[in-house]
């Protein structure tokens, strides 16, 4: 670099080698691209040529032609770029056309590198504007994406058949038989375990629904659930003819287990959902997040936003940042669980959501025959720890960002009443900080487990998101 990175500068590269991944995920050579104004995230790009068949579409120009739509203007007067890779003549050409302030690139390209590899169009003092150029941020990292795609392509390796899922030394699997007969569970399986970041262990998601319905929800569970809490809410969904995904987090439900406690991290579990939502081309998705997944799964539209056309919110929070720095109800799970490690998890849920029955009760407990099944319940509290380091304080700016301006889907928030944990003030303040949203739905006799209550939230939920199909 010709100037010493900062933590935003790597923040902001983290998320351009977030749309790498998803180019390679799609076939596409993985580069990726964000686009930055005022501190903030403006746009973002992978490479779609082939999949846009548009020679033109590299993550450059996919980010530059978003950034000017939403600036209305064609000049990016002030704006930045990262990029992963070194741009090639055609993308150096639109950056100094829409007057980018600065680009910062990781990895050279040394056959048709024009910032410096192979010539340097930024340097030419005829040209009447003047890009500032730095290269070499995160450079290994954004390499070591090209060289695995071409690895495999030159290997011929593929991706693994889907019945395969070996199971690795270091992680546990659940027996099938202790999820025979649960009630009000009765879908098939799904599994993968080939998403390149899922390095093997197998991954367990319900797809239920036709892939060509109107709306496809995509229902993510928090800690110490599973997908089993959905179990209410599918068949509702399912009887207008939409199609609903819900997969669980590796370390829970059907999905394997990492023995130790340090295989969990916050953007471990969002890139395997991102590259999920990719597996399965998701589309016209209404998220639907509870508690701790939608502290996670609220950070994935902005990476794929033309996928999703609704959020559905039940308590719940955004990440925090510097301008909203706290999260209580997550505060306050993060210390009982640091002081209750091995806590029943019966009991815990039932305490969540008093009418559950004895059989519902051990349903929960299902996936988690002894403590040592439990490492992803340990380590989930401390991944709002992870969302406070500055590693990630662009991520947690850019998922605000894109909510209170950038989104326009249609939009849900709705707690219980009886939730002790997120109350009237935080969920107000999460609708408040979402472009769009209305007032949020109360549910009077719930607690935390709101897709616990009767079925009329969720009938309630399909009225409003079929209004948009």
């Amino acid at each position: 670099m010709n100037n010493v990175a900062t933590e935003s500068d790597q923040g902001f590269m983290q998320l351009a080698l977030d749309q790498a991944r998803q180019a390679a995920f799609a076939g596409e050579v993985p580069v990726g691209a964000v686009v930055i104004k005022d501190g903030k995230v403006l746009a973002t790009g992978r490479n779609a040529p082939i999949g846009e068949h548009d020679p033109t579409a590299h993550a450059e120009i996919v980010a530059l032609r978003e950034a000017a739509r939403l600036l209305g203007n064609y000049r990016l007067d002030g704006c930045e770029m990262y990029v992963t890779l070194e741009p090639c003549a055609m993308c150096s050409g639109a950056m100094l056309h829409s007057r980018l302030k600065r680009v910062v690139f990781g990895a050279a390209d040394p056959k048709t590198g024009a910032a410096g590899s192979v010539l340097n169009l930024f340097s030419n003092d005829a040209l009447n504007h003047h890009t500032r150029i730095e290269g070499g941020l995160l450079a290994q990292e954004c390499a070591a994406v090209l060289q695995a795609f071409f690895k495999d392509k030159r290997i011929g390796q593929g991706l693994q058949k889907q019945t395969q899922h070996p199971l690795r030394d270091d992680a546990l699997r659940t027996p099938d038989a202790r999820f025979q007969g649960l009630p009000g569970y009765p879908w098939q399986p799904h599994y993968c375990s080939d998403l390149s970041t899922l390095q093997g262990l197998r991954l367990h998601y319900l797809d239920e629904g036709p892939a060509d319905a109107p709306l496809t929800y995509l229902c993510l569970h928090g800690s110490p659930s599973w997908s089993y809490l959905y179990r209410k809410m599918i068949p509702v969904l399912l009887q207008t003819g939409q199609r609903v995904v819900a997969p669980d987090l590796i370390g829970f439900g059907r999905s394997d287990k990492p023995k130790k406690e340090t295989a969990h991290s916050f953007s471990f579990h969002r890139q395997v959902l991102l590259e999920l939502i990719e597996r399965l081309d998701l589309q016209r998705v209404v998220l639907v997040v509870h508690g701790w997944g939608g502290l996670l799964g609220l950070t994935l539209p902005m990476a794929a936003p033309r996928r999703f056309q609704g959020v559905f919110a039940m308590n719940t929070t955004l990440p925090p940042n510097e301008e909203a720095p706290s999260a209580s109800g997550f505060e306050t799970w993060q210390v009982w669980c640091e002081k209750n490690p091995a806590f029943n998890i019966a009991q815990h849920m039932v305490r969540e959501c008093h009418y559950l029955s004895a059989d519902e009760r051990e349903a929960y407990v299902a996936p988690f025959p002894n403590q040592g099944f439990r490492a992803g319940i340990r380590a989930v509290p401390q991944m709002f720890v992870d969302l406070t380091h500055s590693a990630n304080k662009s991520l947690c700016s850019a998922t605000r960002a894109f909510w209170g301006t950038q989104w326009t889907g249609r939009s849900m928030v709705a707690f219980g009443l009886q939730d002790p944990i997120f109350g009237t003030n935080e969920m107000g303040n999460l609708a408040r900080s979402i472009r769009g949203c209305g007032v949020p739905v109360g549910v009077p006799e719930s607690g935390h487990l709101l897709p616990e209550c009767d079925e009329q939230l969720a009938q309630r939920a399909v009225r409003f998101f079929m209004e948009s199909a």
